[in-house]
């Protein structure tokens, strides 16, 4: 790494860390102002809060990383145009893209690592944020009832077979009790079981205690009763516990209206939904389609935020750094506008998904290249 760029990367790495430490004490207080209250009727210790916000800080970071590298850059480049830095670097040969090399390598590292944040680490800290909660509450539910679902239903479409009603079902274990299942044979007729449980060990769904009837293709035909079994394994049946409870997850984010539109469903969600429904309804493809496109949109926030960052610090070595606060408040609002609008239309089916959810991200990335052109 050549000296000029450990200088601008040291100049710009220390407000940025400022700036992610001032967001997060912001976001903390802010947080536990409005919820003091309700931890304290949870019975939580200075400790409890504290582990708290800490299994929360991922879920925060793809707010706070973005705007940190805006107000960082707009402070540090600022700073360099006011003291002549920018013109004595240009006159000595270097071309604004050189100079912002360190910038972008810095972009591509906060892209990935806000992916990896956001898809693998955010799920399972939130969840254990939740349990902090409930630590102290002396008639909370028992480790088995917390993940108990009951009277799930659900279709796989992949296979043309329901599951439902079924009595209750183990979101962590995949134990079913009460199971009901109907499927559609190869000769066209119907078969349903009905059980007193089931598991899926090795990849098999088996079931105790079954009682299972057949019907013939005709509307008027009655079921027919087979023979009880104690045991029934049913290789075919590929329903896995990640695609059940990835359709418990986004059928609950589906139906449940939000004021805010994000990128709140993990990849693996969506496509552990889509395996069971290869083909969903075009409203439900439109809203999933559009949230698996911003998952890959969000994290690339942060190298649009460098882009357009540059050439509206450089353009002018007068500025007072207190503009570039205002401008990286100004420029967050924009993009969040911009993003909520391409969202919406998204999800609504109004726009092709890519285009909702990389809208904010194209829209500034171009502004950004075209500014950096037109500097001299």
């Amino acid at each position: 790494m050549r000296l000029l760029d450990r200088y601008l990367l040291r100049e710009f790495l220390v407000p940025l860390a400022y700036c992610i430490c001032g967001f997060l004490i912001f976001w903390v207080a802010f947080d536990l102002f409005s919820e003091l209250h309700a931890m304290q009727d949870k019975h939580l210790l200075a400790s409890d809060i504290a582990e708290y916000y800490l299994f929360r800080i991922p879920e925060f970071l793809p707010v706070a990383l973005p705007v940190s590298l805006l107000l960082a850059l707009l402070y540090a480049i600022t700073n360099h145009a006011r003291h002549n830095e920018l013109t004595a670097m240009r006159t000595a040969g270097l071309s604004l893209w050189r100079l912002c090399a360190s910038y972008l390598a810095v972009g591509f590292l906060a892209c990935a690592a806000l992916f990896v944040l956001d898809e693998f680490c955010a799920p399972k800290t939130a969840e254990a944020a939740e349990q902090i909660l409930l630590r102290h509450i002396q008639r909370r539910p028992g480790p088995d009832e917390q993940h108990q679902i009951r009277n799930l239903a659900f279709k796989n479409s992949r296979e043309d077979r329901f599951w439902g009603p079924i009595g209750v079902y183990n979101l962590v274990t995949g134990e079913m009790t009460q199971p009901h299942v109907e499927w559609r044979l190869a000769d066209g007729s119907w078969r349903s079981i009905f059980a007193d449980r089931a598991v899926r060990t090795n990849g098999v769904w088996t079931f105790y205690r079954v009682h299972e009837f057949k019907a013939m293709t005709a509307t008027n035909s009655l079921p027919v009763p087979l023979p009880e079994m104690n045991v029934l394994a049913e290789p075919e049946f590929s329903e896995t516990l990640e695609e059940i409870k990835s359709e418990i997850n986004i059928r609950d984010r589906y139906g449940r209206p939000t004021r805010t539109h994000r990128a709140d469903v993990p990849i693996n969600e969506i496509l552990n939904y889509r395996r069971l429904h290869p083909d969903p309804e075009p409203a439900v493809n439109a809203w999933l389609s559009t949230k698996l496109e911003g998952r890959f949109a969000g994290p690339f926030t942060c190298l649009v935020v460098v882009m357009i960052a540059l050439p509206f610090a450089a353009a002018s070595g007068r500025r007072n750094v207190f503009v570039g606060v205002a401008a990286s408040i100004s420029i967050f609002f924009a993009y969040f506008i911009i993003q909520q609008f391409g969202f919406a239309l998204g999800e609504a089916g109004r726009v092709p998904a890519w285009l909702g959810a990389w809208l904010p991200n194209l829209t500034f990335g171009i502004a950004g290249v075209a500014m950096m052109f037109k500097i001299r």
